[in-house]
């Protein structure tokens, strides 16, 4: 090694040594091709039997939780939360936990290729052809006809390619996950810009309420911050000396995991949601006293029971729960996934409001801005997605590149995306696995997987301190893959004109310092710096970078009470006799079929892996004639796919319910020509926010005379030895 050190050589060195308690490491550009390469000989500052620990952050959804990741001889071999991250505090999920089967995954794109579309295999290319290939694109196109998909990117992706669309015309970066489909985000951020004037995601403290009221929101497993609410939720039901441990009610027609932790769990009729949260803000209006706010005016609490099929009685007792505890009301799930989604989101706000919480510790929040974060940047809706496609089905789009998104598989069949590709010109994949969008790909230059990659991910929900979590390198890339930065960096460089203007780095690292280092003027952060270099080592050693103040977004809402909400019942399509509940596995999501571990998790209520399945209450099936592992065919207005019968008896009997996530025609050995996907029985029907109204369908069940023994972890004897199912 040079005796003279430079600056970025320092930088390069940072990772060898020790940070925070955890014995963190942060590394810089050269050191993910020097030290972490698998070795069989020891480097020299290495123990035998040491190993190596790096901050990064988890890319298995978008949330961002931070990660350390263990490495041994260039390898890693496990994954545990970062005590240090504000958002997680040292937890992780069952998805982080299997990011390695990610990581070394034997289905992993391992070369750039050109392909036919339709076919999951093609021939190999040097990256110079294929930069080259993106260079072309981005010049022999009109600025305006060049569009970007982008799913759970890093955000520096995002950056760049906003930095691309300002100064080079190209189309804006558009977001988009099946997980953010299901969580209604848009609804959400609407709801609290229409009622507070501001848009952004509401934060809910469930740590320090008293009591919850859940509208649907499956905080627990998959809505918006699963291991923060976890969090949360574990300090509500700890009693202390000062307070009782916490009580929780839970409105939904298919009980999740969420609503069997709760205390009450009340089965109210799919479309009343928004009825049975304006009765009880009535309710709690008269008991308080004074007038009840116009918001709540408009409907009986007697004609409300009858029609969510909920006793008066039982209306009433909860009203008196609401207005005689510190109460935090949550909005989520199917209750926003039908066509009055909206309205049922302003009126849980506004019982937050009525409940005087605003601001207030166990309450509700909107989330602070992240840091370098001008505005709230939230996932495209549905709606905008069907606008997106209509677009690529008219011509207008000419080129279309694809990361971290698989919305062959993740758009319902009826918005007709993988139609739509027939009239774009040239598709280019970064994936890294062969799934159904790749497949209809022209070019699939993969990136590094997430522990090979640099980048940062901003926390939009689930924590009071603005976080922008980084990532880093854990080990160096094992296959012939490239950062999908640096490969659109070294584009724009040999496009010329506007785009090499637009991207002047030399690297993806460059690119990111650039960012990162812009929060050396922020105050109160978790750590400071003396220059750009230090300030990036620490980025590195800690996981990202935050503020020590609490900086939640205490919003008025005094204008709130004068809104009109609808009192109507929420619309459904479709000729069918049951209510259409499909919800997130919350092992898989929407991108987790490929990773065994996964799939060998047990759902949390049904115990049911490895397939999809179809929950029907017991005297629905009953009635139908049909038993446990029997195949029916599920039908709606878009659609049809065959299932298997698991007898559930915590749904309504007018209801069946169908886990997303299986269901794969490609994307690996493990995911593939597994289970079905209820994305395909899902129409285009939106609420008044554009989300999609995923819970908004009407589907008819039948029997195919067909068999498939489910595979589930608990006896089919039952816990008492009873026979589960098989008589009725």
């Amino acid at each position: 090694m040079s005796e003279q050190v430079s600056r970025r050589d320092f930088l390069k060195l940072a990772g060898l040594g020790a940070a925070t308690t955890a014995v963190l490491t942060g590394c810089g550009p050269a050191s993910r091709y020097v030290t972490r390469e698998p070795y069989q000989q020891m480097p020299e500052y290495n123990l035998v039997g040491q190993s190596t620990y790096y901050a990064t952050t988890c890319r298995e959804c978008a949330v961002g939780c931070g990660i350390v990741v263990r490495t041994y001889q260039g390898r890693a071999i496990k994954v545990e939360g970062n005590a240090n991250h504000p958002l997680n505090l040292g937890k992780t999920c069952a998805r982080g936990q299997a990011t390695l089967h990610g990581l070394y995954n034997p289905d992993r794109v391992t070369d750039p290729i050109k392909k036919s579309r339709g076919d999951s295999a093609g021939e190999n290319i040097n990256w110079d052809d294929a930069i080259q290939v993106v260079a072309d694109a981005l010049k022999n196109n009109q600025p305006n006809e060049i569009a970007f998909l982008l799913g759970t990117s890093s955000d520096h992706l995002f950056d760049l390619l906003t930095d691309l669309a300002n100064s080079a015309g190209v189309n804006a970066p558009v977001r988009f996950g099946a997980l953010s489909m299901f969580e209604s985000r848009a609804t959400l951020s609407k709801a609290a810009e229409n009622l507070f004037g501001q848009a952004g995601m509401p934060w809910f403290d469930v740590a320090n309420a008293e009591t919850v009221f859940s509208f649907g929101a499956n905080f627990l497993e998959t809505w918006l911050s699963p291991l923060s609410y976890t969090r949360g939720f574990a300090n509500f039901r700890k009693a202390t000396e000062t307070k009782l441990r916490g009580r929780m009610v839970q409105f939904e027609a298919r009980m999740s995991a969420t609503g069997a932790k709760a205390d009450e769990w009340v089965a109210i009729r799919p479309g009343t949601e928004a009825l049975v949260v304006l009765a009880i803000g009535k309710l709690v209006a008269e008991i308080k006293g004074g007038s009840v706010p116009r918001i709540f005016s408009s409907v009986d609490p007697l004609e409300v029971a009858s029609q969510a099929d909920v006793p008066l009685e039982a209306l009433q007792h909860l009203a008196e729960l609401f207005a005689t505890s510190n109460v935090v009301a949550i909005p989520g799930g199917p209750a926003l996934g039908q066509s009055n989604g909206l309205a049922v989101a302003e009126a849980v706000l506004a019982l937050n409001i009525l409940a005087g919480n605003v601001g207030k510790a166990g309450g509700m929040y909107i989330s602070a801005l992240a840091p370098n974060q001008s505005e709230y940047h939230r996932p495209a809706s549905a709606q905008e997605m069907q606008a997106f496609v209509e677009r690529m089905k008219n011509g207008e789009i000419k080129v279309l590149f694809v990361h971290g998104v698989n919305p062959v598989f993740e758009l319902p069949n009826a918005i007709g995306f993988k139609e739509a590709l027939s009239n774009v010109g040239q598709v280019i994949s970064f994936g890294i696995f062969p799934d159904e969008t790749a497949v209809e790909a022209d070019y699939v230059l993969p990136d590094h997987h997430g522990l090979e990659g640099w980048g940062y991910q901003r926390v939009t929900t689930g924590t009071d301190l603005p976080v922008l979590s980084g990532a880093q390198p854990v080990v160096s890339p094992y296959y012939n893959t490239r950062s999908t930065v640096d490969v659109l960096i070294e584009a724009a460089r040999l496009a010329g004109g506007a785009f090499a203007s637009a991207l002047p780095f030399a690297d993806e690292v460059e690119f990111l310092e650039n960012k990162v280092t812009s929060l050396m003027s922020e105050s109160s952060g978790s750590f400071s710096a003396i220059d750009n270099v230090a300030f990036m080592a620490s980025f590195q050693q800690y996981g990202g970078w935050w503020k020590n103040v609490d900086a939640k977004v205490s919003p008025s809402g005094s204008t709130a009470f004068s809104r009109n909400i609808s009192a109507e019942q929420a619309q459904f399509a479709g000729e069918g006799e049951f209510f259409f509940v499909p919800f997130v596995s919350p092992t898989l999501g929407e991108a987790g079929a490929n990773k065994p571990w996964l799939q060998e998790l047990p759902d949390p209520t049904t115990t049911v892996m490895w397939t999809t399945w179809i929950e029907i209450n017991p005297e629905t099936a009953h009635e139908l004639h049909v038993e446990n592992d029997e195949v029916v065919k599920v039908i709606s207005e878009a659609g049809e796919i065959e299932v298997p019968v698991y007898i559930y008896p915590a749904i309504r009997p007018d209801t069946v319910a169908i886990p997303f996530g299986q269901g794969h025609t490609a994307y690996g050995r493990y995911a593939q020509n597994r289970g079905a996907n209820p994305a395909d029985l899902l129409g285009l029907h939106f609420n008044e926010a554009g989300d999609l109204a995923f819970a908004g369908m009407k589907v008819r069940i039948e029997k195919t005379g067909k068999t498939k023994p489910v595979s589930r972890n608990e006896s089919r004897m039952g816990v008492y030895g009873e026979d589960l199912g098989e008589e009725h």
